[in-house]
């Protein structure tokens, strides 16, 4: 990976909801990070969408690290079949 590549790069931390504690290298998008992104996943083996909102960023060694917060009113719903007990 060159320098350049890097340097277009930073990762999302996804601080609470289904995702919560991952990490995601993305591609930086006219030089700044996303302030709201789409994530996919699967959940009990289900495909849902899952919409995050930037919190905050920070520089961690070199690299720009932004945080990101689980939009729950506008992701599709996350439930298992043991809550509905």
């Amino acid at each position: 990976m060159s320098a350049d590549s890097v340097g277009a790069q930073y990762v999302a931390e996804f601080i609470d909801g289904p995702l919560e504690g991952e990490f995601d290298h993305r591609a930086l998008v006219a030089g700044k990070a996303e302030r709201r992104i789409g994530m996919v996943a699967a959940v009990d083996g289900l495909e849902s969408l899952f919409w995050y909102d930037a919190v905050d960023d920070r520089q961690v060694n070199g690299e720009l690290r932004v945080r990101f917060r689980f939009d729950a009113d506008d992701s599709d719903p996350v439930e298992s079949d043991d809550e509905n007990d």
